[in-house]
């Protein structure tokens, strides 16, 4: 059968399959019956129409729009930015996170006559309900009486740090001592580049009275014997130190420092402070106790000016009883908290050249980033006399109570104790209670002018702390020692504060409700019992107390 060509390629010999038909728009079709059916050629295309197709057609196929289409929005924004105007382009307003902003000035000026007209509550009539709630705690430190077998040596240790720091080293070298069975020298205080206090032990505790309450338990003198001395030509820097890891066990002493001990009759532990863990046996535990709550005594000189301070807070309460509240607004805890207040650039300044003075370098330091604002969200800032005042007032302390203020020299204190005492006008510290000549022989003491604290502050029947450290750690255990196991301690939510005192629209009862339910807080948790790895200076029960008329206390110290 002859094949049939096609006319448009009659001149060719070889046969060919038909052409797809071409894909043209119905406008060219609509074209085309117009012109009678007669195709023209469209005209020449230009270059950048060609290159404009060339680009199209790419981004037609899937792979090329997940290429291009990035690169494409990055020119337009780039073209936008060069031809609008930054001017009319909408602003965004950074604000600060709530409680990360010291406004209580504020809030204080908006509730004072609120406040002031708020004043007939008595909250030391009624603040500790739950005292006595599941029965109450009495000391129970069983004390020796058997005679102490030969010594194995002397152990000589240096307690650093400031007051409390030093009375951890105390504790924890009778109870090393007592348990290698060692002659332990009364400790040296080492001197603080911070504190400046050359104090030696007898000039803070009453050293008769510690060495006479631990007689049947550790043997301490006041110094080393001439004898063993001369081992080591007089001079202490001969005798082994042992470089002691923080918080190391019992075992660890039994096992290293007891080997030397033995064989050299003489051996230093310093620096000692926090070198023994707070979990060991029970046997350690009790001579930390009796240590603590039991033999260590301020020196006469101390007590004897605290008793009469204790009595004249009283004199100057309506109902005999005061709150003692321990606020740490010195320039270096401001400084070392990072935090902001409200002294502007004066105070960035100062603030910053007091942590170049006292932590060279450390502040500064590559890297290292500051968020003042996420500090005190954090509940790190320290409280300001303002913020104490307006803390205790919704609290339901009106102003008629007494308060003892525990404290250094408060930074900026002309302008930051103003608030404090309008809210407080009865409040006293031991300069205004004391006499200069009183004061004279412990002023330039400040491990004994510390020391007249604690005692005014044990013995309130409130007590506030407003920053962590181990002066309100201490009290809070010590107090527990001596009112049946309950702290009497206010130890406020800082985070809670922070968010409150930042509050552009809370009221004073408001305010007053959620402090109320603070300060009940602080009482149901003022019973609380020693976990494993707690302090007993802070938790005594239930190593140093027993319960009131409970077979426990009647157990031998093993059992429990």
């Amino acid at each position: 059968m002859q094949p049939k060509f096609n006319r448009l390629l009659s001149g060719s010999s070889t046969p060919s399959p038909p052409s797809s038909p071409r894909r043209s728009s119905p406008r060219v079709h609509r074209r085309t019956a117009k012109l009678g059916g007669a195709v023209r050629p469209p005209p020449p295309r230009s270059l950048v129409q060609r290159v404009a197709g060339a680009v199209l057609s790419l981004l037609l196929r899937r792979q090329a729009v997940f290429l291009f289409a990035p690169l494409i929005y990055v020119g337009m924004m780039i073209f936008c930015v060069g031809t609008i105007s930054l001017e009319s382009m909408p602003r965004i307003i950074s604000r600060p996170a709530p409680g990360s902003v010291y406004r209580s000035p504020q809030l204080y000026r908006r509730l004072k006559a609120d406040m002031d007209a708020d004043n007939s509550t008595d909250a030391l009539a009624t603040i500790w309900k739950h005292s006595y709630k599941g029965g109450s705690w009495q000391p129970c430190i069983n004390m020796s009486t058997n005679e102490l077998p030969e010594s194995n040596g002397y152990i000589y240790i240096e307690a650093n740090g400031g007051l409390n720091q030093q009375r951890t080293s105390i504790c924890n070298a009778v109870a090393v001592a007592g348990f290698l069975n060692a002659t332990l020298v009364i400790p040296n205080f080492h001197y603080h580049s911070i504190w400046r206090d050359p104090s030696k032990f007898r000039d803070i505790y009453n050293e008769e009275y510690f060495i006479h309450s631990l007689k049947n338990d550790v043997r301490i003198v006041d110094k080393v014997p001439e004898f063993i001395m001369e081992r080591f030509g007089h001079n202490m820097s001969n005798v082994f130190n042992f470089k002691i890891k923080a918080w190391s066990s019992i075992e660890f002493y039994t096992n290293v420092v007891l080997p030397k001990l033995i064989e050299e009759k003489l051996v230093r532990i310093s620096p000692f402070a926090n070198r023994l863990s707070f979990d060991v046996p029970y046997p350690v535990q009790r001579l930390r106790c009796l240590a603590n709550f039991e033999a260590l005594q301020f020196s006469n000189p101390i007590s004897t000016l605290a008793d009469k301070l204790i009595s004249r807070m009283g004199e100057k309460s309506s109902n005999g009883k005061y709150v003692a509240v321990h606020l740490r607004f010195e320039e270096d805890m401001v400084a070392f908290s990072c935090c902001i207040f409200d002294g502007g650039e004066e105070e960035r300044e100062e603030m910053n050249a007091a942590r170049e003075r006292g932590w060279r370098g450390k502040f500064t330091k590559r890297g290292r980033v500051i968020r003042p604002g996420a500090i005190r969200l954090n509940g790190k800032c320290p409280l300001t006399p303002l913020e104490v005042g307006l803390m205790l007032r919704g609290m339901g302390f009106n102003n008629n109570t007494a308060i003892y203020l525990a404290s250094g020299r408060i930074y900026r204190a002309e302008k930051t104790m103003g608030p404090l005492l309008e809210m407080f006008p009865f409040l006293q510290t031991k300069e205004s209670l004391a006499s200069a000549e009183e004061l004279a022989p412990f002023k330039n003491f400040s491990s004994r002018m510390a020391a007249i604290d604690y005692s005014v502050c044990l013995h309130s029947e409130v007590f506030v702390t407003t920053q962590g450290g181990n002066f309100p750690q201490f009290l809070i255990g010590h107090r527990r020692y001596l009112y049946a196991g309950h702290s009497k301690t206010i130890k406020p939510d800082k985070r809670k504060l922070a968010l409150l005192f930042d509050n552009k629209n809370i009221g004073w009862k408001a305010l007053k409700r959620q402090l109320l339910s603070m300060r009940m807080h602080s009482d149901s948790k003022g019973i609380e019992i020693k976990r494993p790895n707690d302090s007993i200076y802070s938790y005594p029960c239930p190593d140093c107390m027993c319960r009131y008329n409970k077979t426990e206390a009647l157990r031998p110290p093993q059992s429990r």
